[in-house]
């Protein structure tokens, strides 16, 4: 069963005032970060459009004081809503820096990872790092952790989950089931058509949600992460959402997609969705909405801003971040490279 917010304790109406601006944030960022490939101002992009409300209301539910989030290539609105710094964020989409430049210790979100299923690896040795820790039960951070519905194929995944489940690890693995792993629909790829079912196999709780509904996406989040915090097991979120662009700006969706079946499998437009249910029960009228997409604008600007003034990194910096210690190799390496470039 969908898990939906009527279900489920509702959120107060300024929580959902800020969830419509962050939700029209980031479509208004993730969309012009694919135009700024386009223009060559970054290499590239992974969309998400249609999949805001997935990561909106999943990244407002973390506690950054204390939870850890691991994210994957596409969660730049987990990132904003989480309070990253944007520019520092998109810099990695530059390639300007390895992992960007917002300091994960201070944000509390992990380096993008584009291993694919990789982020899932690195949650549990945090979570289970916590189990360890000796803080008392209420202080102790949780993991979250994301995939889509293709890297949930991965054995990465499954062994994850596994020594999570034995360890009791605080972590919520969450996934977004988009429809698509790159071009290959979920049916033809996951035994069984469901990520959540298969916690069951763990000993895990599972919730399969609306992920198109913001509110629910909070609700259930909050929800698995308490469960997680308790001591009770690590909790598989299962959104479903549907990826209404190209996997990344070097995608062609037209190639095993129409635009008609991308419209009707798409559903209704998350953002759309929020704005005509806060408009009907008055909790914004028109002028928000207009004020909101003009402060999305507004700060996409600046992000933009920000991005084209970040200077190329200097060559060098690839070798002195990878040993504590370099080894000898790595020596070589950098003296033959000063050498070729540098002539020194």
């Amino acid at each position: 069963m969908v898990f939906t917010a009527t279900s489920q304790q509702k959120l107060t109406d300024d929580e959902l005032r800020e969830l419509y601006r962050l939700l029209v944030a980031v479509r208004h960022l993730d969309t012009s970060a694919t135009a700024w490939q386009r223009q060559g101002l970054i290499p590239g992009y992974a969309p998400e459009l249609g999949q805001e409300a997935a990561q909106v209301g999943s990244g407002y539910a973390v506690d950054v004081a204390r939870d850890f989030v691991f994210p994957t290539y596409r969660e730049m609105g987990v990132a904003r809503a989480m309070g990253v710094n944007m520019v520092e964020y998109m810099s990695t989409h530059k390639a300007t820096w390895h992992g960007g430049l917002y300091n994960p210790a201070e944000t509390h979100l992990a380096p993008i990872q584009a291993v694919v299923a990789g982020s899932v690896l690195h949650a549990v040795g945090w979570a289970h790092g916590q189990t360890l820790s000796g803080l008392p039960q209420d202080q102790r951070g949780v993991a979250l952790t994301y995939f889509g519905d293709g890297a949930s194929s991965q054995g990465d995944v499954h062994e994850a989950m596994n020594f999570a489940a034995v360890m009791k690890a605080p972590v919520v693995f969450f996934s977004q089931n988009n429809g698509w792993a790159i071009s290959v629909p979920t049916e033809s790829q996951v035994a069984g058509g469901s990520v959540a079912a298969r916690a069951a196999g763990y000993g895990m709780e599972s919730l399969k949600i609306d992920g198109n509904d913001v509110e629910a996406v909070v609700l259930a989040t909050r929800q698995a992460i308490e469960h997680a915090r308790a001591g009770k097991g690590p909790v598989v979120i299962e959104a479903m959402t549907y990826r209404r662009g190209p996997h990344s700006t070097s995608d062609d969706p037209g190639r095993y997609r129409t635009l008609d079946q991308e419209r009707a499998d798409g559903g209704e437009d998350p953002v759309v969705r929020l704005r005509n249910r806060l408009l009907e029960a008055g909790i914004i009228d028109d002028a928000f909405v207009a004020e909101a997409l003009d402060a999305a604008k507004a700060e996409e600007e600046s992000i933009r801003n920000g991005v084209s003034a970040l200077e190329p990194r200097p060559g060098n910096e690839m070798f002195d971040f990878v040993f504590q210690e370099p080894t000898q190799a790595l020596k070589e390496q950098a003296a033959a490279w000063r050498e070729e470039t540098e002539h020194v």
